[in-house]
């Protein structure tokens, strides 16, 4: 029996789906491309642990990443700050910028405090969370996850959506014309590297996956 093309279209995707990868702090290097430098360590069950130290900067990933689902579990110490970036490129060939999924203690931390597009589950800078976000409290594990596909962007916070933008819109041109990157040629150029940030505060990372779309 011949199998209608739509049909083989369908299997031939799932034969081919991307299996997701849990990345290890061997999966990221230092801005130079060495390894991590103290500060970073991996705890027992391969928790990633950022524990700030004089000389510790953010960690980038090896590899390279377009359209993809990242999800991950975090904690934070009380009235910290960190997150996670994608589309991470050198812009200007000296800053290593890209959009970030923001964590942050909403309500001590002073930059969490001003809310909108600074607060967790935010595209920094860019687009606001939804006030009706479900955030753990500070030292309990939230999970997020980020999921890009051609351009179309999604923020998750513990199963709900908690900020979304398409690149391509008038929208986001707004937002990024509005931020501090609107003068940053070249920024979220589509694709680019995964960033761990360092804010100065300790910030604890469990089970990071990507799945590639």
């Amino acid at each position: 029996m011949k199998l209608p093309s739509f049909l083989l279209v369908l299997l031939a995707s799932v034969a081919f789906a991307a299996e997701p990868v849990k990345l290890t702090l061997d999966d990221f290097t230092s801005p130079d491309g060495n390894k991590p430098e103290p500060g970073w360590s991996t705890e027992e069950g391969g928790i990633i642990k950022l524990t700030p130290a004089k000389g510790t900067s953010f960690v980038l990933s090896k590899k390279e990443y377009t359209n993809f689902v990242l999800e991950w579990d975090w904690k934070l110490a009380d009235a910290g700050n960190n997150g996670i970036k994608y589309w991470v490129t050198k812009v200007g060939g000296k800053e290593w910028l890209g959009i970030e999924y923001q964590m942050i203690d909403d309500q001590k931390n002073p930059d969490g405090k001003r809310g909108g597009n600074h607060d967790t589950g935010s595209l920094y800078d860019l687009i606001d969370s939804d006030k009706g976000k479900i955030l753990n409290p500070i030292g309990q594990w939230n999970h997020s996850k980020v999921v890009v596909k051609d351009g179309k962007i999604e923020h998750y916070l513990n199963g709900k959506l908690c900020a979304s933008v398409d690149t391509s819109t008038p929208v986001w041109k707004a937002a990024l014309a509005k931020s501090k990157f609107a003068k940053k040629e070249g920024f979220a150029p589509g694709k680019g590297k995964l960033m761990l940030t360092e804010h100065h505060d300790p910030c604890w990372f469990k089970d990071l996956t990507i799945t590639e779309l």
